[in-house]
């Protein structure tokens, strides 16, 4: 990538290479930060404003259909691209953000990220709460009170950096902004002893209900989360469709007590749908219960995603 920029400068007017670095060697030209480097710093035009602001997207779909997983780190288009965490780093930020972003996240079609942490400020909080509602301040009972919750599930064992998908959900319902787009009534799952010959060991049913209308729904899966996830995701997919479109992308569980096999275990999430990557955390003594919690928030943010942005579309006409 530097020595295709520092050819641009010398004189080429051609630069060959894949979007992401991707292909079958190493050594591809980087496109996805090549172009915006070429023309938001070095003064070249490459694209439209309008195409630029759809590179991170590009990306993330190019990614989807590609099989290839982004790490995150991405330039430009990485989900931590210009991701900032720490109380007084946030707070600079918000006053002058060219002090710590080299570009506006948006001219490139990304988003600032706020990332919840030990560290973080009240200003952190802030910041996630105006984006839902404007009008609070420090010193709102709202506030406090989602403050409060935030506190109150650290202590469970929730850690929400790298998890913001989930705290905006939390922030959503302390504010009395959110309504649940279904809700689990039951839920079994069945692992098996994995015999030879049979690739799924386990099986999974779910009953949801829909603004009254249940649904029940089974499946099988290879291990009892992953049943869980298909026979969910099977039930729902009948009320809201653009649930096919979601897919989870990584899977993390930790341990966060002593309590041998008794012991809390925290599941973190990655979801996509090709356009959008978002994160969601779950915590309980039963890892499926926790993955459970996770895969509600990932499939309830998407629908609410989508929602506020057919929303914007129908205001904007």
């Amino acid at each position: 990538m530097a020595d295709s920029l520092v050819a641009v400068e010398a004189g080429a007017r051609q630069v060959q290479g894949t979007f992401l670095g991707y292909g079958e060697r190493c050594g591809n030209a980087n496109l996805s930060a090549i172009i915006p480097n070429l023309q938001l710093k070095m003064g070249y035009h490459c694209l439209s404003e309008e195409a630029m602001a759809m590179l991170t997207s590009a990306s993330i779909r190019i990614a989807e259909i590609s099989n290839y997983v982004l790490s995150g780190r991405e330039p430009f288009v990485g989900k931590s691209a210009f991701a900032h965490k720490g109380g007084m780093h946030i707070d600079a930020v918000l006053k002058a953000p060219s002090s710590f972003e080299h570009v506006r996240p948006e001219s490139v079609g990304n988003q600032r990220r706020i990332l919840m942490s030990e560290v973080a400020g009240r200003s952190t909080i802030i910041q996630l709460v105006k984006e839902i509602d404007p009008s609070l301040t420090k010193k709102s009972d709202e506030t406090t009170r989602v403050m409060d919750r935030i506190k109150e599930l650290e202590y469970q064992g929730y850690q929400f950096e790298g998890a913001e998908s989930s705290i905006k959900l939390l922030i959503r319902k302390e504010l009395g902004r959110y309504h649940p787009f279904f809700k689990i009534e039951d839920f079994k799952t069945i692992g098996e002893k994995p015999v030879e010959g049979r690739a799924l060991s386990a099986s999974a049913v779910v009953k949801v209900d829909v603004e009254g209308q249940s649904a029940i729904s089974a499946a099988e899966g290879d291990g009892p989360v992953n049943a869980l996830d298909k026979a969910l995701r099977k039930a729902l997919e009948v009320f809201y469709p653009k649930i096919k479109e979601v897919r989870l992308t990584d899977f993390k569980v930790r341990v966060i007590d002593k309590g041998a096999t008794a012991s809390k275990v925290r599941v973190l999430i990655e979801s996509t749908d090709g356009e959008d990557i978002w994160s969601n955390v779950g915590v309980s003594t039963d890892v499926i219960e926790a993955s459970l919690i996770a895969l509600i928030d990932s499939i309830e943010y998407k629908l609410l995603n989508d929602m506020e942005r057919q929303f914007k579309e129908f205001k904007f006409i």
